[in-house]
């Protein structure tokens, strides 16, 4: 068997947790925050989990980390 190439693009966004889930950040945090509120501002600072229905692609793509 070749070994898997992992999508760099993906492996800069995502890491996998002890338990195999796959973690990420949230969106939204880049530019136009004077509109947002501080506590939305404050909920985007922490990560979120994929979704259990794209872990598997996601897994597919980042298989060595």
């Amino acid at each position: 068997m070749p070994k898997l190439k992992t999508n760099k693009g993906a492996a800069k966004r995502f890491k996998l947790t002890a338990s195999g889930k796959v973690k990420r950040s949230k969106a939204n945090t880049r530019h136009i925050l004077t509109s947002k509120t501080t506590s939305r501002k404050r909920g985007l600072r922490k990560g979120g989990l994929v979704a259990k229905v794209d872990e598997k692609n996601m897994k597919r793509l980042i298989p060595y980390l």
